[in-house]
This record gives structure tokens, C-alpha cells and sequence, in this order.
């Protein structure tokens, strides 16, 4: 168990929060929820020791074990992954770290040093629960030197290091950065089954309803503790901010009335007067509305589209061996929202930049638009100059904005104003800024443009909560094209018509419907290839007693006359079927069906889809036989 009582923390004169007061208890599952700039990742930082509080209390007992993932971890130089991962001073992680790199390296002169040792101490059940990590997070090559890896990669090999030192509490800021998709539903899996604590950020609304079982909201005045389910939360938070809004109301009522007898009155003699002039203040105090973040309200411009808007014809490109796309065409509909997944690695950045024309095709070519204008938000962000203020970071762009809800003119603050900045933060120089600050300044600059196409790589990454809603709202309501890639799983069920799939070898898979929808048809597409595979033997049991049958037995049955007739039915309605298919698929990715007729139209594809799979199998199976 952890205890945290009246911490406070403040940069200059700038207060992060104070009276922070918490606990966790043991398997307790929290999640820590706050605006950006609001001091989450430094609260973390004190509770593992790297920052010490102005003021307040950690206890702990005496052999807890702490593990810290930080938002961007920096892993040392010189070392191996083998090193990072596996602690030297641990012997069976040690051990274990040593038989990974053996069987990697196909050493089978190490491996039967290894095995007796491995026996003597018990390290199967680590070596399985270690090679289930390693795979799930796509731990490159042991022996590799952690100079050598991207930012990635360091991120899943930080957070594989630290869930194999079994930790009692498990600290994790923005654990799902840098995953892939299947990659972030083993992790929430793995962390649904842990009995461990855990304190964790993350913008995951997914990930929080399945993982988490209570909640701390920071604010610059405490914490508020919930021990409930994410979707609770967000409606007992709903309740607590209407009390305190009822509060401040009734405590202006009475203020007004105290301030007129407070004018009325002479200065104060006698006891009584003066005790009502020192409650006269403390009421004054509670006039003060809570300090609470603010909508962000991001409005969406109109920028005309045209009817001739993005086309893809035959694109392929490869690096070497590795192919990204085979063939690729595709023509964007108007107000068009594609979603892209697939594996770290498969490509997905790249064809992003294929799109905006940063880097050409081998083969193939693309036709933009007259009126197309391109918003562009990389996974890597804006590069600031670190020293000027945030203000300055739009009146480069622009010193006005048209105002869309009018006629008239936004200047730079009205605007930043908008993206939650306050007056004070405007003139903040952008080195201070936290992580998911800067991305919505970022986010400014794009929305800025006023773009008809926007192209989004990772937009969620580091931004808080309220700020997710609120884009989410702004693309809801986005008048031209997106696309966009994202491992937030519940920004893509709300966004997206369609995904494109990325599956490897240059092949695209273009998916009517979203990303829930897609996993669902996927893992039932999976479930039946283990079904036959399991099949596969008694098949071929049954096919070798076949074989060995004498010759009058292996002679080919014929079709009964009534299977004769459902034969020649079946001839007549697969082309039926296959051009019905046809017509839904074109429709389906046409983008003129609304949301409501899209879904439809899925539903429908799928029974298509179905019966077609079904009839094909049918007649295969009759024309085996002889007519």
C-alpha cells in the first residue's frame, strides 16, 4: 500500500497543486486524470523519488517495488537490450535474459549450458511469461545496442523491462504511445489479469474502462478520488461539478446580501460585528468559482471541397525487399473519413507522405484537386523556437482569423483562448510547456489553415481528455476529407466510415466499417482458419483411408437427380451474389451513404459475404460428383 498525504508542488509562481492527499491499496487498478500543464507526470516523478514536493508526505512499506514508464523514457547508452531488460544482479531474469539471446541467435552450444541451470532454478515459468512479452511488444533482437533504436522502440523496450522486474507498484504515463493496436489490447489484457497496483495516464478511454477500478482527478486545489468504472466517473464527475456549481451560486446570494450590511455599517466596535465582518470574508472566498478546465472550442471552418477531390491510381511502392504498397488505387469521396491501421513498421507514416507528396511512387501516380488544401499533424510535432512565447507561435502565422461563427475577425489570443489557453499561458515561452500542450498548440497551427483534407498521424498522443472530446467534436463535424492513424481505439470507433487496412507485402485491405467492427470480423476470420487447421489432420486421416480403398470403392459417386437440381440453381445465383457483393462494395466506399445507411450496408455485406462462402462451398462439393 502507498499513502500520499498533503502533497503540493509549484514552479516559481506558478502552482501545479496542493493538498494532494490519496491512497492505493493493494491490486487497486488507478487511473490519474488531469488537464495538460496540470502536473500529472511531476506528481508521478515525486511518488518514484525523481522529484522531491514543496511540501507533504509519501509512505510506503518498507520492500515495496516501484516501477516507473515514463512518457518518454531514455534508456542508458552503451548497453544491449539484453542488459536493459534482464537486471545482472537478478540471477533467473538474468538467466532467462541469456537463454532469449541464445535461442535468437539459434546457439545450441549455449542453450545446453543453459539448461541444466535453467532446470536447477526453476525458470520455465519466467522464460514462458518472457518470451509472451518480448513477442507481444515487438522486442527487436537482444543483442542490439540501445543506441541504435528509435523512439518506438525504446518506448516498448522500457515498458518490457519493467513488467518483466514484477514490480509490486506499477507507475505507467501513456503506456499505449508507440504500440500498435494489437500490441495495446495484450497489454490490457495482461493488465486486467495482474493482481499488481497500478497508477497510471493515459488517454486510452478503452484501456481506462477495462483496466482501471477507481480514478484520481488532479486539479491545482487536491485530488477527487472515485472508485468506480471509467463511464462512472465521468457521470459522478458530471454531478460533483453541478454541487459545486450550485455552491458557488447560493454563496454569491449571500454574499451580495452580507456586502450591503457591510456598507451600511460603521467600522466594527463591538464583538459580534466583528466576528460577521471575519465570516464576511471567508464567504467572499466561496464566491470564487472552482478552478476546472475549460471546452476547448475548436470551430470548423468551411473551406470549399470540390467535386474532383484525391485519386490513387495503381501506386506501388517498396524499400528493397519490403514492399508498402502493390497497386494501390482508390478514389477519395467527398467528406471521405478513413481510418488506417495495421503493425508498427508495415507503413503506415509512409503512405501518409506518399499522399502529401514527400515521397514519390515507384510506380503509379495521384490527381489532386484544384480546391484541395491539406492540414498535415505528424506523429512528430512542430518545431518551436523554444524561447518565444506561445502567442508568437500563431501571430507568425497569422495577427487575425476570421471568425466563423461571423462576419468579423479572432485576433491571436481570441484564438488561443479557444485551445484552452489562458492569458497567463499566451505568454509563456514555449520551452515550458508540457507534452500535451505543445500538441495542441501544434494542433492550432494546423486548424489554422483552415484545410479541406486533413491527414492525422497519432493526434491523440499526450493530449488530455477534455481536448480529445473536443477534436473529436470539430472532426465530427469537418466539412472535407480525413485521414487519419491512431491507436486510440475509441477516437476511431467515433470518426471513421471505413479503414484501410494495412496487412503486409504491399497489401491494403479496404474495410467497410470501424476499428471494433473490423476486430470483431477479424477474430471471427481467425477463429476459422484454426478451426480447419485443426480439421486439417482428420482430413487427411480420412483421405488416406480413402486411398487405400480397392478400386470399385474409389469409384466417383454420381449426383441424385435433386442434387442435379440444386447444382444448376447454385450456377445460376453465385454471379447473382458476386455482382450484388460488387454493387454494396462500390456504393460502401463511394462515400455518399450517411452514417445510418452505412452501417446498413455492412451488415448487409456480411450476410452477402456469408451466403456467398456458404454457396460456393455447396457447389464444390456437388461438382465433385459425377453428373
Amino acid at each position: 500500500m502507498i499513502q500520499v498525504e498533503q502533497l503540493s508542488k509549484s514552479y516559481g509562481d506558478r502552482l501545479l497543486f496542493q493538498d494532494v492527499s490519496f491512497s492505493i491499496a493493494e491490486g487497486e487498478k488507478c487511473g490519474l486524470i488531469a488537464a495538460n500543464g496540470t502536473g500529472k507526470t511531476t506528481l508521478l516523478r515525486i511518488i518514484t523519488g525523481e522529484e522531491t514536493p514543496d511540501s507533504g508526505t509519501i509512505t510506503t512499506r518498507k520492500d515495496l517495488r516501484i516501477a516507473y514508464l515514463p512518457q518518454r523514457p531514455h534508456l542508458p547508452e552503451g548497453k544491449t537490450i539484453l542488459d536493459t531488460c534482464f537486471n545482472p544482479m537478478d540471477k533467473v531474469p538474468h538467466l532467462v535474459g541469456c537463454w532469449r539471446e541464445a535461442v535468437e541467435a539459434d546457439d545450441s552450444e549455449t542453450l545446453e549450458k543453459l539448461l541444466p541451470e535453467m532446470d536447477a532454478l526453476g525458470a520455465w515459468d519466467y522464460e514462458r511469461r518472457t518470451e509472451e512479452i518480448l513477442h507481444k511488444l515487438s522486442v527487436p533482437d537482444l543483442s542490439r545496442s540501445t543506441q541504435s533504436l528509435s523512439g518506438g522502440e525504446q518506448k516498448r523496450i522500457a515498458l518490457a523491462g519493467i513488467l518483466l522486474s514484477e514490480p509490486d507498484l506499477l507507475i505507467l504515463d501513456e503506456p499505449t504511445n508507440h504500440l500498435d493496436l494489437d500490441a495495446i489490447e495484450w497489454l490490457q489484457h495482461y493488465l486486467e489479469r495482474s493482481k499488481l497496483m497500478l497508477l497510471m495516464v493515459t488517454h486510452d478511454r478503452y484501456f481506462l474502462e477495462s483496466v482501471c477500478d477507481s480514478f484520481l482527478e488532479l486539479t491545482p486545489s487536491g485530488v477527487h478520488s472515485y472508485a468506480c468504472t471509467f463511464d462512472q466517473y465521468l457521470e459522478r464527475r458530471a454531478e460533483r461539478l453541478e454541487l459545486e456549481r450550485t455552491a458557488v451560486q447560493k454563496a454569491n446570494n449571500l454574499y451580495r446580501r452580507e456586502l450591503e450590511w457591510m456598507l451600511r455599517q460603521p467600522q466594527a466596535r463591538g464583538g459580534k460585528q466583528k466576528a460577521r465582518k471575519d465570516a464576511f470574508y471567508e464567504l467572499k472566498k466561496l464566491t470564487e468559482p472552482p478552478r476546472e478546465e475549460k471546452a476547448t472550442e475548436i470551430d470548423s471552418q468551411r473551406a470549399y471541397i470540390g467535386n474532383k477531390i484525391f485519386t490513387a491510381h495503381n501506386v506501388s511502392l517498396a524499400y528493397g525487399e519490403k514492399k508498402i504498397l502493390q497497386h494501390f488505387s482508390y478514389t477519395f469521396a467527398r467528406y471521405d473519413k478513413v481510418g488506417i491501421v495495421g503493425a508498427n513498421g508495415v507503413g503506415k507514416t509512409t503512405f501518409l507522405k506518399l499522399l502529401l507528396g514527400e515521397i514519390k511512387p515507384d510506380e503509379g501516380f495521384f490527381e489532386i484537386g484544384e480546391t484541395v488544401h491539406f492540414g498535415y499533424f505528424s506523429q512528430q510535432g512542430a518545431k518551436f523556437d523554444p524561447e518565444k512565447r506561445v502567442i508568437e507561435a500563431i501571430t507568425d502565422l497569422a495577427e487575425v482569423i476570421r471568425d466563423p461563427h461571423g462576419e468579423g475577425l479572432l485576433s491571436a489570443s481570441q484564438l488561443l483562448t479557444r485551445f484552452a489557453f489562458s492569458p497567463e499561458r499566451q505568454y509563456t515561452p514555449i520551452c515550458k510547456l508540457s507534452g500535451g500542450e505543445l500538441r495542441r498548440l501544434y494542433l492550432c497551427t494546423v486548424l489554422l489553415t483552415n484545410p479541406n483534407f486533413l491527414v492525422l498521424d497519432e493526434p491523440t498522443n499526450d493530449l488530455d481528455l477534455l481536448t480529445l472530446g473536443i477534436l473529436e467534436e470539430y472532426l465530427r463535424e469537418f466539412k472535407g476529407c480525413l485521414i487519419v492513424v491512431s491507436h486510440d481505439r475509441f477516437f476511431m470507433d467515433s470518426l471513421v466510415d471505413h479503414l484501410f487496412v494495412f496487412e503486409g507485402d504491399g497489401v491494403v485491405r479496404d474495410f467497410p466499417g470501424n476499428y471494433t467492427q473490423y476486430r470483431e470480423w477479424d477474430n471471427a476470420r481467425q477463429a476459422q482458419i484454426q478451426a480447419e487447421q485443426k480439421a486439417q489432420p482428420t482430413q487427411a486421416k480420412a483421405n488416406a483411408e480413402t486411398t487405400n480403398r480397392k478400386p470399385q470403392q474409389e469409384r466417383k459417386a454420381k449426383r441424385s437427380y435433386k442434387e442435379e437440381q440444386e447444382f444448376l440453381q447454385l450456377e445460376k445465383d453465385l454471379p447473382l451474389l458476386e455482382a450484388e457483393i460488387k454493387n454494396l462494395e462500390e456504393r460502401m466506399s463511394s462515400g455518399a451513404l450517411a452514417s445510418d445507411e452505412l452501417q446498413k450496408a455492412g451488415a448487409q455485406y456480411q450476410l452477402l459475404s456469408n451466403e456467398l462462402d456458404e454457396k460456393t462451398m455447396r457447389w464444390l462439393e456437388l461438382s465433385e460428383l459425377g453428373n
